[in-house]
């Protein structure tokens, strides 16, 4: 296993010498050879497609199901770019919009509050390279240690970011928060029943995170949602810090959740095939309820 890891991590450092271009279609490819074979993982974006959309013709929801793997190729291998390649090279792929500066600037804490859109490696590099604010996330520990260091390290490479496994008691990230750090908080995937409620994902109950609405409100935040589009072929991707939420976090944890669906729902629809419909997002079910994946 670990000899595979290595002969996969060896060919995205080669890889990132290339024409993003010319990623992009071995990307494009291997996406395509991933909605082939991937069938457990094929099997779960259709069905969350077909729960999101249904309205939808079959046709249509095939259409964005292949582009959604074409595009899930693009983001697995582009990240020897992110890993590996010149800053200068990285700054010019990636167009900034908004404003990228307010953590920085900000005499309170920040939330960047970041779907899981397929690019969102991109924004953990964006945040490291356009401000000087330093960065603390939370994520999930890989299973094979060697592919673990790389992608740590990968992600922490420029020196402005915190990265702490979920194991880590979440004082410890509030603790860094208050020393000045912001928060890259990454909200909307099934991490189970524990301080979570059942609020509608596109028409369908989720369970959601009431921990980002109680921190925000804990520590006084301001929440800016940062959202990344793969762009066609060799131009890069773009990264939008949007206008900071005035009215959240409210008193209502609840509420807040279902906001937040609706602004992630939103952003969406502007191009469906970009969301990371291949992670169980109704996995969790209110009590009663049967399991909604074969």
């Amino acid at each position: 296993m670990n000899l595979l890891a290595r002969l996969l991590v060896a060919c995205l450092h080669l890889m990132q010498h290339l024409p993003l271009s010319v990623q992009a279609g071995i990307g494009r490819g291997f996406g395509a050879m991933l909605h082939l074979c991937a069938r457990q993982r094929r099997g779960i974006a259709q069905r969350n497609l077909a729960l999101c959309f249904p309205d939808w013709t079959e046709e249509k929801r095939a259409v964005v199901l292949r582009e959604h793997f074409a595009l899930l190729g693009r983001s697995l291998l582009e990240r020897g770019l992110l890993w590996y390649a010149p800053p200068e090279r990285l700054k010019g792929l990636i167009q900034v919009e908004g404003d990228v500066g307010l953590a920085q600037r900000s005499d309170r804490p920040v939330m960047w509050l970041v779907p899981h859109f397929l690019g969102l490696e991109v924004a953990g590099a964006a945040v490291q390279l356009f401000q000087q604010r330093t960065g603390v996330d939370i994520y999930q520990t890989q299973s094979n240690a060697y592919l673990d260091g790389v992608l740590k390290q990968g992600r922490l490479r420029f020196g402005r970011a915190e990265a702490y496994p979920r194991s880590v008691p979440i004082r410890q990230v509030m603790k860094r928060i208050r020393e000045g750090c912001a928060f890259f908080n990454m909200p909307d995937q099934d991490y189970g029943p524990k301080d979570s409620t059942f609020v509608p994902f596109f028409g369908v109950r989720a369970a959601t995170l009431l921990a980002p609405s109680k921190m925000a409100r804990m520590l006084d935040m301001v929440v800016q949602p940062v959202v990344v589009d793969i762009l066609p072929g060799g131009q890069g991707w773009r990264v939008r810090f949007l206008e900071p939420w005035a009215d959240w976090p409210t008193a209502d944890p609840a509420a807040d959740a279902a906001r937040m669906n609706a602004f992630i729902e939103a952003q969406i629809l502007r191009d469906p095939a970009q969301y990371l419909w291949v992670h169980k997002r109704f996995k969790t079910r209110p009590p009663g309820e049967p399991s909604l994946y074969r």
